[in-house]
């Protein structure tokens, strides 16, 4: 890098680090105090709530990574403004593109920065964060569901060489990842219904298998139709047996990786886990339109640092005096919070409207994209 590189870049790193400092301090005190509501019930102290809070941290942080970029380039600039330092580079040759092609340098470690908390940490703590709450409360995941989880599980070649389609209702997910008050409903190809299948409790077999403990099984036989008496709505259609296993193995596609995603919302999952749930999802010709924003949403969120560092140049080229820079930053925190607001905006719009997903993730980027070029063009022509 450059010397003027390499000082943009300490400047930008060192204010972005306590803007960081600053928003975290301050989300760590509201989420701190959201979480004494619960504090008391159950084994859940004061000790947990710091805990899961510490480990809302990562969430937070990548979240406010884009505002804080923008805040932290914009305090840099407008003090160089003020003080006339990024007039001085101008003068010695300093160009605008130039300048833009180096602020688009100094993103890249932010850019990378965003990535790993998105996809490595953030996933994994907000996980750890929900199942320390569920268990220090020894509530389970589906306790807010009336009539538990409902899945739709399609299997091929299963072990006895169909293909079959389930619909799994589970009662209860526990923070474990095993399960309580299975039902499971198995239909043949023609969506005949087969057996019905009544589990206390389940563990996950890797790769694909579920152990099922004090099982009900209840099947159903389609019977010969009598054709020397007349159909009434009393001639049996179905035969029924009844057997109870101690132990049932099954094969199934569903992984616990699938049912945690109801720990965490879909914007706060990895993009390899919203992969693997939306193929799910497709293979059982299921809605995935809210995880398909969502994939698109965090694979082009990163990019969201070069679009704030864009907007933060052309405050360098406002020739105001010391005394406005707190003015500049207020704007930038509302062009952050507005960039904020458009994003979660378009999500749901897409969602309603059904939108492509690709085109409801980069539309706010590119409209606020198009706002600093056109902004930054300006302020050199002028």
């Amino acid at each position: 890098m450059r010397i003027y590189e390499r000082y943009f870049a300490r400047q930008i790193y060192l204010t972005f680090a306590f803007v960081q400092f600053a928003f975290i301090g301050l989300f760590f005190f509201f989420d701190l105090i959201n979480e004494l509501n619960t504090v008391g019930h159950g084994n859940y102290k004061f000790s947990y709530a710091v805990l899961r809070v510490l480990l809302l941290t990562p969430s937070r942080f990548y979240e406010i990574i884009p505002v804080a970029t923008l805040i932290s380039s914009i305090f840099v600039f407008s003090t160089m403004a003020s003080t006339s330092e990024y007039t001085i580079f101008r003068v010695s040759g300093l160009s605008t593109r130039m300048s833009l092609m180096s602020l688009l340098k100094i993103g890249v470690p932010l850019v990378i920065v965003t990535f790993v908390f998105g996809e490595v940490i953030s996933p994994y703590s907000d996980q750890l964060s929900e199942r320390i709450r569920l268990e220090a409360l020894g509530s389970a995941v589906s306790t807010n569901f009336q009539s538990g989880v409902w899945v739709k599980d399609t299997v091929k070649d299963d072990e006895e060489g169909r293909n079959v389609t389930r619909f799994v209702n589970v009662g209860k997910l526990n923070p474990d990842t095993t399960i309580e008050n299975v039902r499971i409903y198995e239909f043949d190809s023609h969506f005949r219904l087969n057996d019905v299948r009544l589990a206390a409790k389940g563990s996950f077999v890797a790769p694909d298998h579920w152990r099922l403990q004090n099982v009900t099984v209840t099947q159903l036989q389609s019977l010969v139709p009598n054709t020397f008496s007349p159909a009434t709505a009393l001639t049996p259609v179905y035969r029924s047996s009844v057997s109870k296993l101690p132990e049932y193995l099954m094969r199934s596609q569903l992984t616990p990786a699938i049912l945690s995603v109801l720990l965490i919302a879909p914007e706060r999952m990895s993009i390899y886990n919203l992969f693997g749930y939306i193929s799910h999802l497709q293979q059982n010709q299921q809605d995935a339109q809210t995880y398909r924003i969502a994939l698109w949403r965090k694979c082009v969120y990163p990019f969201a640092v070069f679009v704030m560092l864009v907007l933060s140049l052309p405050f360098a080229y406002l020739h105001t005096r010391a005394g406005a820079v707190s003015v500049k930053v207020f704007g930038g925190i509302m062009l952050g919070m507005s960039f904020q607001l458009l994003n979660t905006l378009f999500s749901h719009i897409g969602t309603l409207d059904t939108w492509p997903a690709p085109i409801t993730a980069a539309a706010p980027g590119l409209l606020y994209l198009l706002l600093g070029l056109g902004a930054l063009r300006w302020v050199d022509r002028h």
